[in-house]
């Protein structure tokens, strides 16, 4: 019987005994709470990587001593690109649509591309293709290619 005594003291010292000995009330004496207010958090900041244009702008954390993050700077520059350097390789026609090989690189009408050429890689874009002339696209400016 000492041991049901134990338990009884342990069991009421926590409070739940007194959990258990209330009687459950159905009217209920407090007052309800208002809901919490949500909490809209705006979106975060994005961060934004400026790429230096020189040793003055930054350096790599990395690797302090290496010209690669300004190589890659002056490759993004916009190139002028020799229209002689351009040659159309083929041309066929695919499906009912024209297609010609400019520099070893396939293209259609709209289609965009890199081509290596003389003076390095140009970006050109397929306008409009002839029977004899391709009108490319490059930088803005449109020039024509005779085959």
């Amino acid at each position: 019987m000492n041991a049901v005594k134990i338990f009884a003291t342990i069991f009421f010292a926590f409070g739940l005994g007194a959990a258990m000995a209330a009687p459950a009330s159905s009217t209920n004496t407090t007052p309800a709470k208002p809901a919490p207010a949500k909490v809209t958090m705006a979106a975060p900041p994005r961060a934004v990587f400026i790429q230096p244009a020189s040793t003055r702008d930054g350096r790599d954390p990395f690797y302090p001593e290496s010209a690669r993050p300004f190589e890659a700077a002056a490759a993004s520059a916009p190139h002028a690109v020799e229209m002689t350097a351009l040659t159309v390789k083929g041309f066929s026609i695919v499906r009912g649509r024209p297609m010609v090989i400019i520099n070893n690189h396939s293209f259609m009408v709209g289609d965009e591309g890199d081509v290596l050429g003389a003076g390095g890689r140009a970006h050109l874009r397929c306008v409009e293709i002839r029977s004899d002339t391709v009108i490319v696209e490059i930088n803005g400016s449109r020039h024509e290619i005779h085959y």
